[in-house]
């Protein structure tokens, strides 16, 4: 069998290793000269800790497993089994975070309350004040800068795999062949289009203006190295608000009883942070789902991670790299961990995972190749 594969992001990438590793041949096309969009702008989670129960929970859970498996064979990829602590700071927060470890799949996320002693036990960096964490052992981490390379990489060395950049898939043309803005046409038994937020163009002329996929702005930063390591990734409660793992009574007597920094709600926030191969910390994120985006990043939200990061931390937080945007697919109906549909004989498009995508995406791609009988 021959996959054509439309986008290198992570999504993308993920259905061509499973083709090769099932033994197919994989042209894989990106129209920049390498992925540049979501799949490098995120902070490189595994999260297992707020995808909802049910199908968001078992798909983030075998793309755990999967994730693992993979990084045994690709030290490239920098994968990490960190996990995540949530510090929590008041009553309404500690009582969201016992409705959490109450729940019945509590043990599959590896759910645990702990004092700020054990906590800090776990991650020594976390020397602020707080008076419990909640631990989610199943969380892990990769590094996202480098992930799709060094998949590439395996890729190439296995002899059955093309990678095309800079070249753009302008139309479908026949059964499972695309033809690319060089005018080279590409034929074979599926063509997966993995396209990330680009919803326009070709894909907007095969789907119809109603496809249920929108696009959703992030803003994130990066620090030089904190010089000591940060041993699982962090959130803030502020994540409660926004996952749905942690829909409860509790979090609905949080929302009533400690309301959300001004600055966080009107950017629809959280803290996520991630330590990077090289010290530095990814810090996020902000999420803006009207249109059109602004295309200037903002200072304010920078400034309430900093003050809720170095309250964690009890220390001054390192100076910032780096600052950006990035979009994100996500389908309109959140409950959906992905949008699959064959949109012509032999083409499928593959998109919307929202924030889930690097967490999901080995799951994902194993989905789609189940399906199809690869």
């Amino acid at each position: 069998m021959r996959v054509i594969v439309v986008g290198a992001g992570v999504v993308g990438t993920m259905h061509a290793w499973h083709a090769v590793s099932r033994g197919h041949e994989v042209v894989q096309i990106e129209r920049e000269s390498e992925a540049r969009g979501a799949s490098l702008r995120n902070f490189g989670q595994i999260w297992v800790s707020g995808r909802a129960g049910g199908e968001e929970l078992e798909t983030a859970l075998r793309a755990r497993e999967l994730w693992q498996g993979i990084g045994e064979r690709v030290s490239g990829l920098g994968f990490r089994p960190c996990g995540s602590l949530t510090p929590l700071r008041t009553a309404y927060e500690v009582a969201v975070a016992e409705a959490a470890v109450a729940r019945p799949d509590a043990a599959a996320r590896g759910y645990k309350l702990l004092t700020a002693d054990e906590a800090r036990a776990v991650n020594p960096a976390l020397r602020g004040a707080f008076t419990a964490a909640l631990w989610c052992e199943r969380d892990a981490a990769v590094e996202p800068r480098t992930a799709q390379l060094a998949l590439k990489e395996r890729l190439l060395a296995s002899g059955r795999y093309t990678f095309l950049g800079g070249r753009e898939v302008r139309e479908v043309v026949g059964t499972a062949s695309v033809r690319d803005d060089h005018g080279d046409v590409h034929t074979g038994d599926a063509v997966i289009l993995a396209t990330g937020a680009w919803l326009g163009g070709l894909v907007r002329e095969l789907t119809g203006p109603e496809l249920p996929v929108r696009r959703v702005r992030l803003q994130m930063m990066q620090t030089d190295p904190l010089g000591e390591p940060l041993t699982t990734s962090v959130a803030d409660a502020d994540s409660f608000r926004y996952y749905p793992a942690y829909r409860s009574e509790a979090l609905d007597a949080l929302n009533a009883g400690q309301p959300q920094d001004p600055v966080a709600a009107e950017h629809s926030m959280q803290l996520l942070m991630v330590q990077r191969r090289d010290g530095g910390l990814t810090i996020g994120d902000t999420h803006a789902y009207e249109h059109p985006f602004a295309f200037d990043t903002v200072e304010e939200p920078y400034e309430h991670l900093t003050r809720i990061v170095e309250a964690f931390l009890g220390r001054p937080l390192p100076r910032i790299r780096h600052r950006w945007a990035g979009v994100y697919a996500q389908c309109t109906d959140t409950s959906r961990v992905v949008h699959r549909q064959q949109v012509r004989d032999g083409v499928w498009l593959v998109t919307g995972p929202g924030g889930r995508g690097m967490t999901c995406s080995p799951a994902i791609a194993e989905t789609t190749a189940d399906q199809l009988g690869w």
